[in-house]
């Protein structure tokens, strides 16, 4: 029995599934999160931290995550 392997971070094209939001805006997001966070331009964004950002339940964001 194998379990699918669950990422921990998000990328904008899983912000853009989610919110509906365009590509480039979905950047901008995930660049607006890392700034609130104090994170450097290279550091990922966890799912976690992006669903405590936009008040979003992981339970919710977690099926729609990309594999």
């Amino acid at each position: 029995m194998r379990t699918e392997p669950k990422r921990l971070c998000i990328y904008p094209k899983d912000i853009q599934i989610i919110t509906g939001k365009s590509y480039r805006q979905s950047i901008r997001m995930l660049q607006t999160i890392r700034k609130e966070l104090n994170k450097l331009q290279n550091e990922l964004v966890s799912i976690e931290e992006f669903c405590q950002y936009t008040s979003l339940k992981l339970e919710q964001v977690q099926p729609l995550i990309i594999g």
